[in-house]
């Protein structure tokens, strides 16, 4: 059997499975997942051995210290997995969940009801603990997966996905509804995404170059974002105590996440004040400062910023500063330059608050919070599959809810269309 005939088994399973997944309770669905955390532990140190394999061959290949360490299993990580299959197992079931019932001028009762999409295919690199979580969210929310793992992580996947099937065979669901992709060949993903008739969705979770690959490629719908160019505006009256916290936050919390402020915007009204002080805080963290003519006569020893800078995700310690007149100015440089992501504004002015919530069109928008608050579970998602910068079906992060979709239900009487 060569690769396409394989994936297109996979998927024919996966279908028949997402049919009969639909139709489980919401006791199954958890069991199986604390099956699952249950066997994770029982058997982490099988899945230590596996890993030290790929960590192994990774050294060989050359692969580097940040890949090497994020393909690491360890005690800690193991036990994260358990406890991440447990947390998704205590959030609310949104699948079956009716809202919006209403009764119109000819008796019939219509609202809303919540359900799986079908089958998800995941396409991820590195980590293999997002084996584990990813596979968790489909079940919870109803959906058969195919899951498509780097080949850096081939036997660490396998391990996982043994513990896997062994959970859903003890409650007795079948094998299929969770599937782990067993070849490392790049053909696999070729096939995936284009396998329209088997699968409804595909969520990539990698670099830039698979996530382009795949949104150019695939002829099955998408949930993605290809970068994380967040802006932070200080806006004219800001709190600036409230501003150096925020900014510096943003920036400096974590750098290679795609919730990092990569551009800070400034109103010229706030500059003279603020720079200096960032400049201060930046440059303790080690952090690179590119500016705008207008930023380079108060912060004189920093690099000039370019063109390509206002389009740039960074991740990493480098940040670009921009001198705004007003929030207008702010508001039209984010809708230019952004991914979409995630957008921030320091205020004291309702009104100006008001009107960046309405004209920034990112998929989170926020006023006197950091951009780092961009995450599924500081959302109280309990998890997510990842973060989506499109306007259709999903926006932002994509939990259990951005798992499903809803379906119109009738409920009548006995009624006739006259």
């Amino acid at each position: 059997m060569n690769v396409v005939e394989y994936m297109h088994t996979l998927g024919q399973q996966a279908r028949l499975a997402s049919r009969k997944l639909a139709s489980a309770g919401t006791d199954i669905k958890n069991r199986a997942l604390l099956a699952i955390a249950t066997d994770i532990r029982a058997h982490a140190e099988l899945l230590k051995q596996e890993n030290a394999r790929d960590l192994k061959s990774g050294q060989e290949k050359g692969l580097d210290a940040a890949l090497l360490d994020r393909l690491t299993l360890t005690d800690a990580r193991i036990e994260s997995m358990a406890e991440g299959l447990e947390q998704i197992a205590a959030l609310a079931d949104p699948v079956g969940e009716v809202s919006d019932m209403t009764y119109r001028p000819s008796g019939i009762q219509l609202g809303k009801m919540r359900v799986p999409l079908g089958v998800v295919g995941i396409i991820y690199e590195s980590r293999p603990n997002v084996t584990a979580d990813a596979a968790a969210l489909c079940l919870k929310s109803g959906n058969a997966t195919i899951l498509r793992g780097g080949s850096e992580a081939i036997h660490s996947n396998q391990a996982i996905a043994a513990c896997i099937k062994r959970g859903l065979n003890l409650v007795g669901l079948p094998e299929t509804v969770i599937q782990v992709v067993e070849t490392t060949d790049r053909d696999a993903v070729g096939a995936l995404i284009t396998m329209s008739q088997y699968v409804d969705v595909i969520v990539p979770r990698g670099g830039k170059g698979l996530i382009e690959r795949i949104s150019q490629d695939a002829r099955v719908p998408v949930i993605k974002h290809l970068d994380g160019i967040c802006h932070v505006y200080i806006d004219k009256g800001a709190d600036l105590d409230m501003a150096e916290t925020i900014a510096i936050n943003a920036k400096c919390h974590r750098y290679g996440v795609c919730n990092a402020m990569e551009t800070l915007l400034v109103a010229a009204d706030e500059a003279n004040a603020i720079l200096p002080r960032l400049a201060v805080k930046y440059a303790e963290e080690g952090v690179e400062l590119r500016g705008c003519e207008r930023t380079l006569q108060i912060l004189t020893d920093i690099n000039k910023a370019t063109a390509e800078d206002w389009d740039t995700e960074y991740l990493a310690p480098i940040l670009s500063i921009k001198i705004v007149d007003d929030i207008d100015e702010a508001i039209a440089h984010i809708n230019r330059h952004s991914s979409g992501h995630t957008e921030s504004i320091i205020t004291q002015d309702y009104q100006r608050s008001r009107q960046f919530l309405a004209e920034v069109d990112s998929s989170s928008v926020m006023v006197n919070a950091s951009t780092r608050f961009a995450d599924g579970f500081e959302y109280g998602l309990g998890a997510e599959i990842g973060i989506s910068t499109d306007k259709i079906h999903a926006r932002g992060p994509v939990g259990l809810e951005g798992l499903t979709s809803q379906k119109w239900i009738v409920l009548g009487s006995g009624q006739i269309r006259k």
